[in-house]
């Protein structure tokens, strides 16, 4: 009897201590802490991250990047723990999904910046444009202000008094001389179909998935975003991990002279470096 009874006690703790060597990370554990798993959009963000692959591995970090399409998947696998981090976003796309969705992330740093273009197969210089010409683009809310803020930086909108251009809606526009119209409701992979099809007069579209499909927004575009732009890609964690030690090689790696010189080498303006 002792011997059986023995024998359920350590079965039981067996079981209670299996049960408590859970996770509910499921991005990395303990006996992988080397370990980090990174989702990224394919261009450029990917490739930049395979760049900083082996240089991490120097650093004893194992670095396993999930590529994406879309905007969506990414923050939701960073919030049920499939990913330790993210590098894809802008600052305001964050802001929004974190409003939206009740996310609870962290910028842990700024690697470079995609200037939004806009293209046409139908003329060759924005302002060109004729009157009534459509103009499509994302329905990603923080898409919307750049723009506007390319239009209004090229003559062809104004803006109502107190509206600044990082805030600006299209409701904030005040003159519109060449009644252009807006179409926003495409989800931001389409675009680039939409482009091709030759679908509205001219397509706002991110450098990411123009260079994808290998285009230079430098040149193809017949405008282009600023390069003071605040609307910086950055590396998103959870607020619990903001200072895993493993992130903070990570975003040191991106912003290494190596990896920078890359990214200006690679995309030739397209794609620019940043180190905040």
């Amino acid at each position: 009897m002792k011997k059986v009874l023995g024998l359920i006690f350590t079965l039981s703790l067996v079981l209670v201590l299996t049960a408590c060597g859970g996770s509910s990370d499921k991005a990395s554990s303990s006996k992988d802490d080397n370990k980090l798993v990174v989702g990224a959009s394919n261009t450029p963000h990917a490739q930049i991250l395979e760049q900083a692959k082996p240089i991490l591995k120097d650093k004893g970090i194992d670095l396993k990047i999930v590529k994406y399409t879309d905007y969506v998947m990414p923050n939701k696998a960073l919030e049920e723990g499939d990913l330790d981090a993210n590098y894809f976003q802008h600052k305001p796309y964050l802001e929004l999904e974190e409003k939206e969705k009740g996310y609870k992330f962290a910028d842990v740093g700024a690697i470079h910046i995609e200037p939004m273009g806009i293209y046409s197969k139908k003329v060759k210089d924005i302002k060109d444009l004729k009157d009534g010409a459509q103009v499509l683009l994302s329905n990603s809310k923080s898409d919307w202000p750049r723009v506007i803020g390319i239009f209004v930086d090229n003559g062809l909108l104004t803006l109502k008094d107190g509206v600044k251009p990082q805030d600006a809606t299209f409701d904030d526009i005040k003159d519109n001389p060449k009644n252009l119209k807006f179409k926003y409701d495409f989800d931001p992979a389409y675009l680039m179909t939409a482009y091709n099809n030759e679908e509205g007069d001219v397509v706002a579209i991110n450098s990411n998935f123009v260079v994808d499909q290998g285009l230079n927004p430098s040149k193809d575009a017949i405008a282009i975003e600023s390069k003071d732009s605040p609307y910086a890609n950055i590396v998103v964690t959870t607020d619990k991990k903001k200072d895993d030690k493993n992130i903070k090689e990570l975003v040191k790696v991106l912003h290494s002279k190596e990896i920078q010189d890359y990214i200006t080498k690679e995309w030739d303006g397209a794609v620019v470096p940043v180190d905040k």
